[in-house]
């Protein structure tokens, strides 16, 4: 599943450019002049992007001496404009920002948005023949993307869950959940803090399959990434937007009700069901956005690794030139705790 597309299958209209702060403004670190920062949205407006909205709304980003432009949802992946300098940050995906990594694009992940990957292989609750992930041999998957990973993640679950990992594959865009609930397809892979929610307010309720729990390696799915050089110019800068951008997220986990209020409020006419996306805050705050200690933002090695090495063995890899990788890349530049505060 294209995890692009799954983030807010049910958000409308594309992000107003907004501006924070006013002052005269400089690229580069100064005592007095407020820094510029371009920030490049992966979707429209939804729940995974409730942090930055609130840092906006409550002035974090202009009481760090910042004025921060968000940049609408286009077609280019925000790895790419952010490679480009296009953008300064944006949000990404470990898995998509691990396969431009290892085709040269060296961007660094300074915040983890989401602490575990929320995608899940979705079923209709009202399957009762498939009761775990090897009853989809032989089934159907609609698939929202176009990605071999998604369908290698799927059969790994499948064949350890004790079956053959054999099913037919269909790419249907973000139709395929609309194909689940008429009964087209057998199962999804899907967001269970946006999909999962909006299929069970609509009357179809969906139960779920963890790919975790089947053998696929947890990742950050949801990550700030930034351009190399942009936080080398900007070292005060970058630690100022995201420890503005991580006191947003800190007040999403703590107060997802104003959160998403807040949310809702700087995107007018963008969500036709609110209560979808107070819905989807919750489920967040509860449950992705913080680890084990409570706080946001932090990353490690390990699962930075895991999964790196996940795609490599799975010959998923490959260079600029669309050569397989022959080693698993090193994944300790790919991502930094430096910028984050220590305290909330």
């Amino acid at each position: 599943m294209n995890r692009r597309l799954s983030a807010a299958g049910a958000v409308g209209l594309a992000s107003l450019v907004v501006l924070t702060g006013c002052a005269t403004s400089s690229t580069a670190d100064t005592d007095s002049a407020v820094t510029d920062v371009n920030f490049a949205l992966d979707w429209t407006p939804n729940t995974n992007h409730t942090g930055l909205y609130v840092a906006i709304a409550e002035g974090y980003f202009e009481d760090a001496g910042l004025n921060v432009t968000v940049l609408p949802y286009s077609d280019s992946s925000t790895d790419t404009l952010i490679n480009s300098g296009a953008a300064d940050f944006g949000v990404s995906f470990q898995d998509t920002a691990t396969f431009a990594a290892a085709t040269g694009v060296e961007n660094t992940s300074v915040f983890a948005i989401l602490q575990h990957n929320p995608v899940s292989i979705g079923v209709l609750e009202s399957a009762t023949d498939i009761t775990s992930p090897k009853d989809l041999d032989g089934k159907i998957f609609g698939n929202a993307g176009s990605s071999e990973t998604y369908i290698k993640e799927a059969t790994d679950a499948i064949v350890n869950d004790g079956g053959t990992g054999d099913f037919t594959s269909v790419t249907l865009g973000t139709s395929a959940y609309e194909a689940l609930y008429a009964g087209q397809v057998d199962f999804v892979g899907a967001f269970e803090t946006w999909e999962g929610i909006d299929a069970e307010l609509k009357g179809t309720p969906m139960k779920f399959f963890h790919l975790q729990d089947y053998g696929v390696p947890d990742i950050y799915s949801v990550i700030v990434d930034a351009n190399k050089d942009w936080l080398a110019a900007n070292p005060e800068a970058a630690t100022a937007f995201v420890g503005a951008l991580q006191k947003g997220y800190q007040y999403a986990a703590d107060n997802p009700d104003e959160a998403a209020q807040i949310l809702i409020d700087q995107n007018p006419g963008a969500f036709e069901d609110e209560e979808l996306v107070f819905a989807s805050q919750e489920e967040l705050s509860a449950n992705y956005l913080t680890d084990a200690d409570g706080v946001v933002g932090t990353q490690t090695a390990e699962q930075w690794q895991a999964f790196a090495d996940y795609l490599f063995e799975s010959d998923l890899l490959v260079d600029e030139d669309g050569a397989a990788l022959t080693e698993a890349p090193d994944t300790s530049t790919m991502f930094t705790n430096e910028y984050l505060s220590t305290t909330e």
